[in-house]
C-alpha cells in the first residue's frame, strides 16, 4: 500500500512549515540566545533530552520490541526532529517557564539543521531491524540538511529580522499566524488522512498505539532529564513540553520529499502531528489548574 501525495501538496506542506517557523521566530531576539549563555542549565538539559535521550531510547525500544522496520524508522525520524512550533504555547498554557521553552525552540531549530539528518542516519543504522531499509531508501543526508535549512533555518532568521525591524507588525501578527498555520496544518493532515483512509485503517491498530507510547516516552524523557538534574519545577515542565511536542511536520516534509513510498513512516509522522497536540493540551490543562505549583512559582511566568 502506498500513500497518495502530489508534488503540489508537498510544496504546500513546506510553505506551511516555513510560515509556522516564521511566526514562531517573530518574537525571538538575540536576548533569547544570550539567555542560554547566562543560564544554560535548563536549555542544555532539554537539548540533551531532545537530541540524545529521545532518539537513543526510541532506537532501543523499537529494536527490543521488534517494531516492524518501516514504522520503527518513522518513529526514529520523528524522534530526530526538533521540538514542535507550538511547544511555546503549550508551555504558556501550562504556566511553566516560557523563557526556557523559547530558548530551546530557537536553539533546537538551529541545531536540528545538523542533528536531525545525523540522528536519523545514525539510529536508523544502529537498529539492525531498520538498517537494511535505510540502505534501500538510499538516504541522502545532504539533501535532507538542505531541506531542513529551507523550512527551519531560513524562516527563523527572516522572522527574527522582521520582528526587529517591524516590532508592531510582529506583536500583532505572531499569535494569529500561529493559530492560522496550526489550523491549516491540521486541515492538511486531515485531507491527507481522508485521501489515504484505506491505508490508515489497515494499519491503525499498530500506528495509534506506537505513536501514543512514543509520545509518552518523549514526555517522560523530558521530565526525567529535568528531575535527574534537579531543575526547578517550572523549568522541568517547559523541558517536558519541548521534548514531548515534536516537529512531526518536518518529518512529513522529509518523508514526502525523499521517501514517498514509505507509507508506514508517513502515517506515523502524520498521526504524531495530531496526537501530540492532544496530549500537550491535556497536560497543559492539568498543570494550569495548579497541580503541583509551588507557591508563587506559576505567577512569574508570562
Amino acid at each position: 500500500m502506498e500513500v497518495q501525495f502530489s508534488s503540489e501538496n508537498l510544496l504546500i506542506l513546506n510553505v506551511i512549515l516555513a510560515f509556522m517557523m516564521f511566526g514562531v521566530s517573530l518574537s525571538l531576539t538575540g536576548e533569547d540566545f544570550r539567555r542560554v549563555l547566562k543560564r544554560p542549565d535548563a536549555p542544555i538539559v532539554g537539548l540533551l533530552a531532545q537530541f540524545v535521550l529521545l532518539p537513543a531510547a526510541t532506537c532501543l525500544t523499537t529494536w527490543f520490541f521488534e517494531v516492524e522496520p518501516e514504522m520503527a524508522l518513522g518513529m526514529i525520524l520523528v524522534a530526530s526532529c526538533p521540538g514542535g512550533s507550538f511547544s511555546n504555547i503549550m508551555t504558556w498554557l501550562a504556566r511553566a517557564n516560557v523563557a526556557v521553552s523559547v530558548s530551546m525552540t530557537a536553539i533546537s531549530s538551529l541545531v536540528a539543521m545538523v542533528m536531525t539528518p545525523f540522528n536519523f542516519a545514525l539510529y536508523g543504522w544502529l537498529n539492525p531491524n531498520t538498517r537494511s531499509m535505510l540502505t534501500e531508501i538510499q538516504l541522502d543526508s545532504m539533501n535532507i540538511l538542505i531541506l531542513v535549512v529551507l523550512v527551519l533555518g531560513l524562516p527563523l532568521l527572516v522572522g527574527m529580522m522582521t520582528g526587529k525591524l517591524f516590532p508592531r507588525f510582529a506583536a500583532k501578527a505572531e499569535k494569529p499566524m500561529r493559530v492560522i498555520t496550526l489550523l491549516v496544518l491540521l486541515l492538511f493532515v486531515g485531507v491527507a488522512f481522508s485521501n489515504n483512509m484505506d491505508v490508515f485503517l489497515a494499519t491503525a491498530d499498530r500506528i495509534v498505539i506506537l505513536v501514543v507510547l512514543q509520545n509518552m516516552l518523549a514526555l517522560g524523557m523530558g521530565a526525567f532529564a529535568g528531575m535527574l538534574t534537579g531543575l526547578p519545577r517550572q523549568d522541568r515542565r517547559a523541558i517536558t513540553m519541548e521534548v514531548g511536542i515534536q516537529n512531526s511536520g518536518l518529518g512529513l516534509a522529509i518523508l514526502f520529499t525523499f521517501f514517498p513510498q514509505a507509507s508506514g513512516m508517513i502515517l506515523i509522522a502524520a498521526f504524531w502531528g495530531v496526537w501530540h497536540l492532544i496530549s500537550g493540551l491535556l497536560l497543559a490543562w492539568w498543570w494550569s489548574r495548579g497541580h503541583g505549583c509551588e507557591e508563587g512559582a506559576c505567577d512569574d511566568v508570562s
